[in-house]
């Protein structure tokens, strides 16, 4: 999802202030890590989480489940207002099958609206009860012209709780929720993302490859839920392809969770219902 090199550039707006940000209480990656089994203590963080997309070769799900201890997967559902990922649904199938749990994500554009991009989203996703939904809020390196605006981005959550009831993960990097500028474009979001926002009343998907993650203002004190601490590229962050390397799964993105296996279940099925809303914007 997010490339290191288009981190690297909205990171070197953030340098002065990443010692004071850096949230005290979160381990390093290197450290948690080490203790990804099912049976982690209260407040550590499992490394159970990947994502992933068609561009991703899966031979096996249930290998990954029993041999690399995966409990979820996020997989592409969409982008834009008119491409849907031709593999999410029978995806979806072997996942939960192999007893995984399941989330989709929606990769945001500028060319449709909010909600018309919402409504793609819910179409393709097809959420039951217990799916994971997601906006991936992100700089569109590719085409930065196409890059989804802040705006946008709140249209797009408030049809999916209006449609759903549920808020969706939020993923981004600290520099674009700040409204930093990404990429030899200098594009940015179109403001900073408040407390006030609809966005902030949704859970933190954060992507930071470094050693120390640096939580956006809009969601100082509550933190993130996820954590993408390594990329899918050989360049997506410090730890190297080792920590990318999941049994039955070619190459995918890898995320902490913040708890243990029994709080990221009653997370993914149970607590995103109604989180509690602070703005409206």
């Amino acid at each position: 999802m997010w490339t290191r090199r288009t981190m690297l550039a909205g990171l070197l707006g953030l340098a002065a202030t990443a010692a004071e940000a850096a949230t005290k209480s979160h381990r390093s990656a290197e450290a948690a890590t080490k203790s990804h089994k099912s049976g982690a203590a209260p407040g550590s963080q499992l490394d159970a989480v990947i994502d992933i997309s068609h561009s991703t070769n899966v031979s096996d799900f249930a290998l990954a489940r029993a041999r690399s201890n995966i409990h979820g997967v996020i997989h592409k559902a969409s982008e834009g207002g008119d491409w849907r990922d031709p593999l999410y649904a029978k995806r979806r199938q072997a996942a939960e099958a192999a007893g995984l749990l399941w989330g989709a994500y929606h990769f945001g554009t500028h060319q449709y609206s909010g909600a018309e991009q919402a409504r793609l989203f819910l179409e393709v996703a097809r959420p039951g009860p217990t799916t994971l939904l997601a906006l991936d809020l992100e700089f569109n390196e590719p085409n930065p012209s196409n890059t989804m605006k802040l705006r946008q981005a709140e249209d797009f959550v408030h049809a999916v709780v209006a449609t759903t009831g549920r808020h969706p993960l939020i993923y981004t990097t600290a520099a674009w929720a700040e409204g930093k500028p990404m990429g030899r474009t200098q594009h940015r979001l179109g403001g900073r993302i408040t407390e006030h926002s609809i966005l902030a009343a949704c859970p933190l998907w954060l992507a930071d490859y470094r050693s120390t993650p640096q939580v956006p203002s809009a969601w100082r004190g509550k933190g993130w839920h996820f954590w993408q601490y390594a990329g899918d590229a050989d360049d997506g962050g410090p730890r190297g392809r080792r920590a990318r390397q999941v049994s039955g799964i070619d190459r995918c993105d890898r995320n902490l969770f913040r708890g243990d296996a029994a709080a990221l279940r009653k997370f993914w099925t149970e607590a995103l219902g109604n989180p509690p809303t602070k703005g409206k914007a």
